[in-house]
């Protein structure tokens, strides 16, 4: 078993020690989708919801607030991509990485994005879809990719 399976199938937790090749890696053998959203240039909610639409691949019509952004996680496509183990069923890995710890973003703010991110991962977990969701904060120690 990995890390990846050994985690419950609508988990949100910090990256911490996890390497995203690692994690690409595990996802790509459950048949799962890893979307990465890089934060390291973003200062407030504006270039946080800016840096995941461009990691996500959201569409065009997203809002940029925490209502869109459920609407737009939980209309993502799980399905496994090419190259996904045959029998396994669809999930999803996000990762959102070094999110600002700054003014302009602080600890309620991500809290907030969090809840959401706990949200959608629940509501895909209703549907039997495994959705992990992992977030470092800028200036945290992290592994290298």
């Amino acid at each position: 078993m990995t890390p990846l399976e050994g985690l419950p199938p609508h988990t949100v937790e910090p990256l911490a020690g996890r390497r995203i090749a690692t994690l690409r890696r595990e996802a790509r053998a459950a048949g799962h989708r890893l979307l990465h959203a890089d934060c390291a240039d973003a200062r407030d909610k504006a270039g946080v919801m800016a840096a995941i639409a461009r990691g996500f691949g959201l569409p065009a019509h997203f809002g940029a607030n925490l209502d869109a952004l459920y609407d737009c996680l939980t209309d993502l496509d799980p399905a496994p991509g090419e190259g996904a183990a045959d029998g396994v069923g669809p999930g999803l890995v996000l990762v959102l990485e070094h999110l600002p710890g700054a003014p302009g973003f602080d600890a309620d703010a991500r809290d907030a994005l969090l809840d959401v991110l706990r949200d959608a991962a629940d509501e895909f977990a209703g549907q039997g879809v495994a959705c992990r969701a992992f977030w470092s904060v800028s200036g945290a120690r992290r592994a290298p990719p």
